[in-house]
C-alpha cells in the first residue's frame, strides 16, 4: 500500500481498533481489581495507582529504542512486532487471578510499546506536506472513535459476560491489527542519504532533544498525558458519586467515558484543516485552552448530567491538541528521524501517564475526587500560559517553526 490516501484511511481504522481495544479496559481497571481480583475497597487507589503507572514507566524506557530501531531497520515490523505482543498481553489480562499476576501483565504490555508511534511515523513519511494535518486530525479521529465504542463495548461486555471477555476481545482486535498490517502496509521507501543527512542525523535521540520546539512539544505531550491520566483511576468513582449509586456503574462510566470521543471524531480533521490554514502552534493554544476550560467546568456540577455535557464540550476542543503537537513534529523532522521523535513523544506521553493517575490517586485520597477532575482542566490552562510565555521569538506568521531552525530541521 504506497498511495497515502488508502493508507490514511488504513492506519485510520488501525487507531480505532487500537483505541477500543484500550479503552474497553483501562477505564474499568479499578472495577476489575474490586470485583474480579478481590482488592478492598481501601486499597483499590493504591492498585489502581501502580497498576496503571507501571506500564506508561516501562513504556517510556522503551519507545524511545524501538522508535530507533523503526528508523534503522523497519518501521513496519516494528509496528507488527508491537500489535502481536499487545495482542498476547490482552489475552494475559483475561486470565489473572491476582493483581500481582495483573501488574506482571501491564509490565509485558509497557514492554510492548510502540504501535502508535510506528503509525505515525509511517503515515508522517507518506502523506504529501500540505495533507499532513488533514492527515493527522483524521487519525486522531480514528483514535478518538475508538475511545467511543470502547468504553461502550467495554461496559456492554461487562454486564452481559463479565470484565474478562473484554479483554479477550481486545487481544483479537490487536491480533487483526498484526495481520492486516502484515498483508497491506509496505514499508516506506527510504531515499538514499547524501553526506549531509548523514551529518544531521548524528547524535540520535539525544540531538533531537536539543532543538528548542521539539523539546516544547515533548513537553507539551507529557503534561496534556498528565492531565488525562489525572482523573482516569477516580473518575469511575466520581461518577458514582454523581449519581448517587454504584449502580450499573460499569455501563455508565463507558458512557460517560465515551462522551469526549463522540465529540472528538468529527472535530478532530477540522483541527488538522485549521492548523494547515493558522498555524499549528496557534492551532494547539487554542485546543489546549478550550479543553483546559471546560475541563474546569465540568468538575462545578453536582449532577451527572450537566457533568457530561460540558465533557462533550470540552471533547471538541481536545481533539484538536495531539494533531497540533504531532505536525509539529513532522515539520521539525527528517523524515528518517520519524521514528525516533514520535518514539520520544511516546515516551514523554508515558512519563505524563505514570505521574498522571500517582497524582491523581494521592489526591483523591487527601482531597475530593472532584478535586482531581478540577485539577485535570487547570494543568492544561498553566501549560498554554507557558508555552506562550517561552514561545520563541523568532517565528514565521502562524508558524510553529522558528526563523532561526537550520534546514534540516524543516521537512
Amino acid at each position: 500500500m504506497t498511495n497515502w490516501k488508502a493508507l490514511v484511511w488504513f492506519l485510520t481504522l488501525t487507531s480505532v481498533f487500537m483505541s477500543a481495544s484500550y479503552t474497553m479496559l483501562v477505564p474499568f481497571l479499578p472495577m476489575y481489581l474490586i470485583e474480579e481480583l478481590g482488592v478492598a475497597n481501601s486499597d483499590v487507589n493504591l492498585w489502581s495507582g501502580l497498576i496503571f503507572s507501571t506500564t506508561f514507566l516501562i513504556s517510556a524506557i522503551m519507545a524511545p529504542i524501538w522508535g530507533a530501531l523503526a528508523d534503522k531497520k523497519s518501521r513496519k515490523m516494528m509496528a507488527i512486532r508491537a500489535a502481536v505482543c499487545l495482542a498476547i498481553s490482552y489475552v494475559w489480562g483475561g486470565f489473572v487471578s491476582t493483581p500481582w499476576e495483573l501488574f506482571a501483565m501491564r509490565c509485558f504490555q509497557g514492554f510492548s510499546a510502540g504501535l502508535w508511534p510506528a503509525c505515525l511515523a509511517i503515515m508522517t513519511s507518506t502523506a504529501p506536506r500540505e495533507k499532513m494535518g488533514w492527515c493527522l486530525g483524521l487519525m486522531q479521529g480514528g483514535s478518538t472513535a475508538g475511545g467511543v465504542f470502547g468504553p461502550l463495548i467495554g461496559g456492554v461486555l461487562a454486564e452481559i459476560f463479565g470484565m474478562r471477555a473484554s479483554f479477550y476481545l481486545a487481544g483479537a482486535a490487536l491480533a487483526l491489527i498484526a495481520v492486516g498490517l502484515i498483508v497491506f502496509i509496505k514499508e516506506p521507501e527510504k531515499r538514499e542519504q547524501t553526506s549531509s543527512d548523514k551529518k544531521k542525523n548524528d547524535g540520535g535521540s539525544l540531538k533531537l532533544l536539543k532543538v528548542p520546539v521539539i523539546a516544547r512539544m515533548l513537553f507539551a505531550a507529557a503534561i496534556v498525558q498528565l492531565a488525562v491520566m489525572l482523573v482516569q483511576p477516580v473518575l469511575p468513582l466520581y461518577i458514582a458519586e454523581l449519581q448517587g449509586s454504584m449502580d450499573k456503574i460499569v455501563m455508565v462510566s463507558g458512557i460517560v467515558f465515551s462522551v469526549v470521543g463522540v465529540s472528538g471524531i468529527f472535530a478532530a480533521p477540522m483541527w488538522g484543516r485549521l492548523g494547515t490554514n493558522i498555524g499549528y502552534r496557534w492551532t494547539l493554544y487554542l485546543a489546549l485552552f478550550g479543553g483546559g476550560l471546560f475541563g474546569v467546568i465540568q468538575a462545578i456540577p453536582s449532577e451527572i448530567t450537566p457533568f457530561v455535557i460540558w465533557r462533550f464540550v470540552g471533547g471538541i476542543f481536545f481533539a484538536g491538541i495531539f494533531p497540533a503537537i504531532n505536525a509539529l513534529f513532522a515539520e521539525n523532522t527528517l523524515p528518517s528521524e520519524r521514528g525516533r521523535v514520535y518514539g520520544l513523544s511516546y515516551a514523554a506521553q508515558q512519563i505524563g501517564s505514570v505521574c498522571g493517575p500517582l497524582f491523581g490517586g494521592l489526591m483523591a485520597t487527601y482531597w475530593s475526587n472532584q478535586a482531581v477532575v478540577m485539577a485535570h482542566g487547570f494543568v492544561m490552562i498553566l501549560l498554554v500560559i507557558v508555552l506562550y510565555l517561552k514561545r520563541p521569538k523568532n517565528q514565521q506568521p502562524g508558524s510553529g517553526i522558528e526563523i532561526n531552525a537550520t534546514v534540516e530541521q524543516k521537512q
